[in-house]
């Protein structure tokens, strides 16, 4: 759904659908008016989905007014739809809403009364008008022809940018000659192999990515027999694309190409005829789809004389695609370091880095900071600078300085260039990424944006529509990182992002376009007296604003979405003017320190889907929150330390989906009810608690329990009971509050065969017999504790196929002399933990000998024990980490009674000439 170009067109259509059921008993009259403007709006969708693909700057301007009519008009028929349905629901009828069976009988009897009848019908009459005008400026405009020149305007020519790193002055780049030479040396342009290889290099648009290929082209293209550079672009004309190729490769033969009417195939042939048994180097610039690509490898198949390809792209998707084969290789690209940044800057600007004045270098330098290292950002802000080969006086440059992350001056010919440049990425956008990558505009400048909270906000503004959300709400927010729209926020040894910047040349964009098409309204001091033209509907407080007259004569009653940051807590209006709320994000503000925020009446914000008071020292949880019957997202971690409990009321939130709660958190009595739960978080559990409630929670996918210590063996046997029922569950955290959880777990292992992380903080005595391939094909971490570990144990958990982290902890080892001298010449099997990032095992001794080559073949980090004895025991000691190839962190912990301060030493430059004599040299750690 794209909220973006259809405003709330997508959820009200399904609606409007659902009132013109037989169920409701609408008045015929209002029936037929509802078909009507159903049919209208259908027909507007479909135009508006056509100027949702076109640039705004290429539109019509009638056609811009009429569309932002459109979508004002779908937020207010929906605001009107969601309003009956509030009151249906609010009669006390649990609805599941992602349907609206439930509520058929409560609507049958809100039909039935005169009132409520009269005032349906007044409200779709008023609608009808509304929609019936739009309507008919559609018609008029496609009787002049505005909406069938909506696809020539897609089609504008205009002068490519990517010319100006084709003909760049080679003298004046800065900073690209080692990464040049670093991806000639991937090239291997020596190797004996006759497979050709490509290189494939991606990152964000302005990176500098046509630079650098056309910089490596340039230095190793005479190696070669043939080359040539073409561009695909973001909509190819493939046919243009091969005959390009044709030309450089062998320009008199296909000088007379050009009035050709070859099909694709046609071409493809020709190539591969022309490349024949030719060494090449050809470059394959700017490619936006994987389809593209597919067709285009067709033309340099076959070929086995030791050719090099290039791609460039935008889209790690592309670039994955590209290299599939062979020994290919995906380049990711690198901003420029600081260094390099201010070198450029100031060869733009004066001529040679060493002239910069004195008194603008620090302007300078907060400049750069805005640039982040893109050499287009820097080129473009350079550029601005310098007037007619006149340097701008200093105050030019502090406006310019102010004027980044709030809007660059749209005035200059140079910032609309790099504006058009980023703006190609953003067009390329499916509609429903469009929507998804503006609503960013929301977060200040810098933030660091958590994925999961974003994504729960998709979903409570209704922009992610299906089954399994998150997944989906997961696959959008890697698909903008994919397009190196967003920038991941890393962590963990497998680099899953777990959260996002946007980077400020990408803000500003979005920023510009989300003011422009009314979706978010942003508080900041610039517009602080700038009255309202237009009704708010996302309203976001980034700063401390003084005056702010204009906020408390405007109406807030269409604002669907408000988000307060920590430093404007203070422009908090009072929550009874918000009628159809759908988010309320207070993430990181000091509601005790502010006192400007009344929550007792929370719940009279009945359309609310979205609750985040994380971080806001709430020192009690409003029972009025139980009211909120549409509510799916209560976050409520690291509020006052003194909320103990939830109100009673939250029983009733029937459609809550993710429920967070602080560490010492009770759940009340009743919880059982709130069977749409996705994500259950740190809720503490104690003996007087009923576990049993659990069982009920079937949709649950993400579980974190707390527990005091001492927790009864009895209520441990229940809880595990109940989890047994919970078969969609993908992560499990049970964690105790002081010591181990008091009782044993038995030979118990969650059965749901979608478990992905399970981290268990109680004691079994032997290792679960039922932690097996068959039983766990998905798991990829596992935490868990073992009183006696045997080395058969290990081998056993290394038969789980998608294994990525393991955290193994025992009690020191207690073997015997024999049992010792068994697992000396114990050995993993070679093809152990074949997916495995990262093991640990604590308080476990392994034997020297057991790493086979082949065994955990991906493990970068590795720790376990050794006893002194094996390693000072004479003979030819080997670890044998030489056969783990991906290793870079080593830690061992030494064992045994030292019977000298020389024998420990000893033992410590053994373990370190290990790490010495592995190829990586990995950081080695001895305790």
């Amino acid at each position: 759904m794209d909220h973006l170009a259809l405003g709330a067109m997508g959820s009200l259509l399904p609606k409007l659908g659902e009132l013109l059921k037989e169920e409701y008993k609408m008045q015929t009259s209002v029936k037929r008016d509802v078909e009507a403007f159903s049919r209208e709006l259908r027909s507007m969708r479909a135009a508006l989905q056509r100027v949702a693909e076109v640039p705004r700057d290429q539109l019509d301007e009638e056609v811009r007014l009429w569309a932002g009519d459109v979508r004002e008009l779908s937020y207010d028929m929906e605001d009107v739809v969601d309003s009956l349905l509030v009151r249906v629901k609010g009669s006390g009828a649990d609805v599941d809403m992602n349907g609206l069976e439930e509520l058929v009988g409560k609507m049958k009897r809100l039909f039935k009364k005169g009132k409520a009848r009269r005032q349906i019908a007044t409200a779709i009459k008023d609608i009808k008008e509304q929609v019936q005008d739009v309507a008919a400026r559609h018609k008029r405009y496609k009787a002049d022809g505005v909406f069938v020149n909506l696809a020539a305007a897609t089609k504008i020519t205009a002068v490519d940018p990517l010319l100006v790193a084709l003909y760049e002055d080679r003298q004046r780049i800065v900073g690209i000659d080692n990464t040049r030479d670093e991806l000639i040396e991937k090239l291997c342009l020596t190797d004996a192999s006759k497979q050709p290889k490509i290189l494939s290099i991606v990152g964000f648009g302005g990176l500098g990515k046509t630079t650098l290929a056309k910089a490596v082209y340039d230095e190793i293209r005479l190696k070669f027999d043939c080359a040539a550079f073409v561009s695909v672009s973001r909509s190819p004309d493939l046919k243009k694309v091969f005959k390009d190729l044709l030309f450089e490769v062998d320009y008199e033969k296909y000088k007379s190409l050009s009035g050709a009417t070859l099909d694709e195939r046609q071409l493809i042939d020709q190539l591969q005829k022309s490349l024949g048994t030719k060494r090449y180097i050809i470059i394959i610039d700017d490619i936006w789809d994987v389809n593209a690509w597919k067709t285009i490898r067709y033309a340099f198949m076959g070929g086995k004389c030791g050719s090099r390809i290039i791609t460039t792209t935008r889209n790690i998707s592309v670039s994955t695609e590209c290299c599939s084969y062979n020994d290919d290789m995906v380049y990711k690209m690198k901003p420029l370091s600081d260094g390099d940044s201010q070198r450029l800057f100031h060869n733009r600007i004066f001529r040679r880095d060493d002239l910069c004045p004195p008194e603008l270098e620090k302007v300078s330098m907060d400049i750069l900071k805005k640039c982040a290292g893109v050499p287009l950002a820097i080129i473009t802000l350079a550029s601005h600078l310098v007037s007619n080969q006149q340097i701008k006086p200093i105050n030019e440059w502090y406006v310019l300085l102010s004027s980044i992350g709030t809007g660059l001056t749209k005035g200059d010919t140079n910032l609309r260039e790099m504006r058009r440049i980023i703006s190609f990425s953003y067009y390329d956008l499916p509609s429903h990424l469009k929507t998804c990558l503006l609503y960013l505009s929301i977060f200040p400048e810098d933030c660091v944006i958590e994925r999961d909270r974003l994504i729960r906000r998709w979903i409570a503004e209704g922009f992610i529509q299906g089954d399994n959300l998150f997944e989906l709400g997961v696959s959008y927010f890697n698909e903008l990182l994919n397009r190196s729209m967003i920038q991941p926020v890393i962590c963990g040894l497998e680099g899953e992002p777990t959260g996002c910047r946007v980077h400020d040349l990408m803000l500003d964009l979005i920023c510009d376009l989300a003011s422009e098409e009314n979706f978010v309204t942003v508080m900041d001091v610039i517009k602080v007296n700038t009255p309202f033209e237009r009704k708010v509907r996302r309203l976001s407080f980034q700063k401390s604003v003084l005056a702010n007259t204009r906020l408390a004569t405007s109406s807030m009653s269409q604002v669907r979405s408000l988000t307060i940051f920590s430093p404007a807590i203070n422009q908090m209006l009072p929550l009874s003017r918000f009628e159809v709320l759908r988010v309320l994000d207070l993430e990181g503000c000091d509601l005790e320190e502010s006192g400007s925020l009344n929550l007792s009446c929370v719940g009279d914000l009945l359309h609310l889907r979205y609750l985040g008071l994380r971080d806001t020292n709430l020192r009690k949880i409003p029972a009025e929150i139980g009211k909120l019957l549409f509510l799916q997202t209560l976050d409520l971690r690291e509020v006052d330390e003194d909320v103990e409990e939830l109100p009673a009321s939250v029983v009733q939130l029937r459609n809550l989906m993710y429920l967070y709660v602080s560490n010492g958190t009770y759940l009340p009595v009743g919880y059982k009810n709130l069977t749409s739960l996705e994500q259950l978080s740190r809720p503490y559990f104690t003996e007087d608690d009923d576990p049993e409630e659990l069982r009920y929670l079937t949709e649950l996918r993400v579980l974190s329990l707390l527990f005091p210590s001492g927790y009864p063996a009895e209520k441990l046997l229940i809880l595990l009971e109940s989890l047994g029922h919970l078969h969609k569950l993908q992560s499990l955290n049970i964690k105790s509050a002081g010591e181990s959880i008091g009782g044993n777990m038995g030979d118990w292992v969650p059965s749901s065969l979608q478990l992905l992380d399970l981290e268990l903080d109680g004691w079994y005595e032997m290792m679960p017999t039922r932690i097996s391939s068959s039983l766990l094909p998905l798991l990829s971490k596992l935490h868990i504790r073992v009183h006696q570990v045997q080395l058969a144990d290990i081998q056993l958990i290394g038969t789980l196929p998608a294994l990525r982290s393991l955290v193994l902890e025992s009690d020191v080892d207690t073997a015997t002399k024999e049992e010792r001298a068994t697992e000396r010449s114990f050995m993993l099997s070679p093809d152990a933990f074949p997916r495995a990032l990262e093991c640990s095992y604590q308080n476990v001794l392994l034997a020297p000998y057991m790493f086979p080559r082949g065994a955990m073949s991906m493990v970068r980090h590795l720790s376990f024990g050794l006893l002194m004895s094996d390693i000072l025991s004479g003979g030819d000691w080997d670890l044998c980490i030489r056969n783990l190839p991906s290793l870079y962190v080593l830690s061992i912990k030494l064992y045994g009674e030292e019977d000298s301060r020389d024998g420990y030493s000893e033992a410590v430059a053994a373990v370190e000439r290990a790490g010495d004599d592995h190829p990586n040299r990995p950081f080695t750690i001895v305790l």
